[in-house]
């Protein structure tokens, strides 16, 4: 299989490193539909960032998180060799004097132990605040939280990810400790959280899109692709960075691999709309359920026959929440646009209706 390098991300790099430039202020979401290449820029990003920063990586992708212990066990990495709690702080400066890329915070078996005795939140969060006042003065901390939304349910007293936004406040905007980035394809959690935890003049969003179409070409182009080639793979693939590699691993036979891949697309969206018929589509929103049918989805599909996007209030509430729940549809919360998550999927959307 050919191995496929990092590409052309220069406009999203330079808008984070200027984040990283200056005094931490703001927690900055980093957002984008499915696939579009968020954790591959920031895996980057992290690879070339100077040794005066201190990187903290928390993928959640993969993690079943349902209570306080799953939440502590996915933010901190367990380091046995130190033993006590005062030498990880003592030793926080001595290891600072280099570059240290971790990924989880480090804690002690002994300190991790307190953690699931008392079962608070706060043990957690005056700990991380001590933990970077700390480490910021010598070094600049960074903390980078991927696919935030998997504890955006999980309950501690109130919801989690509501105090837990009180403390990535309170390292930015009010101490100005540590820069945080929280990454997610999940448009409704930020839309959520934005609306919930109070975050107006607190945060920033960054979008990492998929590619242009120049970007997508010049892309293609450094594979052997012909010009017929590269046409064909943005007519139906745009510029989905996963789509994109999928045809380059592909080698021989693209046109109908493509095909296959829309087909396969097209198939998902039919089952959805079968099921919703026989049984009813059923997402969950905070507290709430909702169903959908045939109907209500088929509804939400067809202004896509002749539309690339749509006003976010152009369609009815559960409608677009179904759709973005199934990855269908992605909304952007910054210029309140809906859109499919991929040109394949609105292809595949336009052969269902």
């Amino acid at each position: 299989m050919m191995e496929v390098t990092f590409h052309n991300r220069e406009s999203e790099i330079k808008e984070i490193m200027n984040t990283l430039s200056v005094k931490p202020r703001l927690i900055t979401f980093i957002y984008g539909p499915i696939n579009s290449g968020k954790t591959e820029l920031i895996t980057n990003l992290i690879e070339q960032l100077p040794e005066n920063y201190v990187v903290f990586y928390i993928n959640l992708r993969g993690k079943f998180i349902s209570n306080y212990d799953d939440f502590v066990r996915a933010l901190f990495k367990l380091d046995r060799e130190k033993k006590e709690y005062k030498e990880i702080l003592k030793t926080i400066s001595e290891v600072s004097l280099k570059s240290l890329k971790f990924a989880g915070i480090p804690i002690t078996e002994g300190i991790l132990d307190l953690f699931f005795r008392e079962k608070t939140y706060e043990d957690v969060f005056e700990f991380l605040e001590d933990y970077f006042t700390e480490i910021a003065e010598n070094k600049i901390p960074v903390l980078i939280v991927d696919e935030l939304q998997k504890i955006g349910d999980v309950r501690i007293n109130t919801h989690l990810i509501y105090e837990l936004f009180n403390l990535f406040i309170r390292l930015t905007k009010e101490l100005h400790l540590c820069h945080v980035f929280a990454v997610t394809s999940d448009s409704l959690f930020i839309e959520r959280v934005y609306n919930e935890a109070m975050l107006e003049g607190r945060c920033r969003y960054s979008l990492v899109d998929d590619f242009d179409s120049e970007t997508t070409l010049a892309f293609l182009g450094k594979y052997g692709f012909t010009d017929d080639e590269k046409m064909m793979a943005w007519e139906y693939c745009g510029g989905k960075p996963v789509c994109l590699i999928e045809l380059i691993n592909t080698g021989e036979n693209r046109r109908e691999r493509v095909e296959e891949m829309i087909g396969i697309r097209t198939g998902q969206i039919e089952g959805l709309i079968e099921d919703a018929k026989a049984f009813g589509y059923k997402i969950s929103y905070g507290a709430e359920e909702i169903v959908l049918n045939e109907e209500q989805i088929l509804e939400g599909l067809e202004p896509f026959r002749t539309k690339d996007c749509l006003k976010s209030n152009e369609l009815s509430k559960p409608v677009k929440l179904g759709l973005i729940k199934a990855n269908i549809l992605f909304l952007d919360p910054v210029k309140q646009i809906i859109k499919p998550q991929s040109r394949l999927n609105l292809l595949a959307i336009r052969e269902v209706i």
